[in-house]
């Protein structure tokens, strides 16, 4: 047995047929009523995400270009600490170690209990050079530095613009109580649009 979902026409006096009429601007309405709650919901709940995971900060200053640039507005994760570790190459953003008012940008190059050391600019942690795309050799130093062991829940922390970086190398590895997000996305200029993250793996 089939079933319809069509009306049965209803006999009238005459017995002719009245056929139920379709009201095809009422079912557009209501589909039109369910499209825009939906969209609602998915940006408001958008706006959820973006307001307690991720906050927008400016940047100042050209210690991590190429990068990024001065004045560059970049969205930071500020609760990926609490369920990931920090990891070398990651670029985040911390309290300043010796004035918590400000916050600084930089990249992780050395992790807790490991030896670093730079010879004539080359970064060598527990004696092995390390890798470094993304400093352009226009941005590269010859200074020397160590050997320092960093200290447990400790991080050190070097700018990519390494002739133009207040950083580990002057005020000493950073607390992990300090470091509050990882930059990982940029939003302007809009020539630097996109993931931040994805453009660290491409140089690595």
């Amino acid at each position: 047995m089939q079933v319809s979902n069509e009306k049965a026409a209803v006999p009238t006096a005459s017995g002719a047929k009245a056929i139920p009429t379709h009201n095809p601007g009422h079912s557009f309405r209501r589909e039109l009523r369910a499209w825009a709650r939906d969209v609602l919901l998915a940006i408001g709940l958008a706006m959820v995400i973006i307001v307690f995971l991720y906050r927008p900060v400016k940047v100042e200053g050209t210690s991590m270009a190429p990068l990024l640039v001065d004045q560059e507005r970049i969205f930071i994760n500020q609760f990926i600490y609490r369920f990931e570790l920090i990891q070398r190459g990651d670029v985040v953003v911390f309290w300043y170690p010796l004035d918590r008012s400000k916050s600084f940008i930089k990249r992780v190059v050395a992790l807790p209990g490991e030896t670093v050391e730079i010879r004539d600019g080359a970064v060598y942690v527990d004696g092995r050079r390390l890798e470094e795309p993304y400093v352009p050799p226009r941005f590269a130093d010859t200074t020397s530095y160590g050997p320092m062991q960093v200290p447990p829940e400790h991080f050190f922390v070097m700018g990519d613009h390494r002739i133009s970086s207040n950083d580990s190398r002057i005020f000493g590895p950073v607390a992990r109580r300090y470091i509050y997000g990882r930059a990982v996305f940029a939003y302007w200029p809009f020539a630097h649009f996109g993931s931040l993250r994805a453009t660290n793996e491409q140089a690595q």
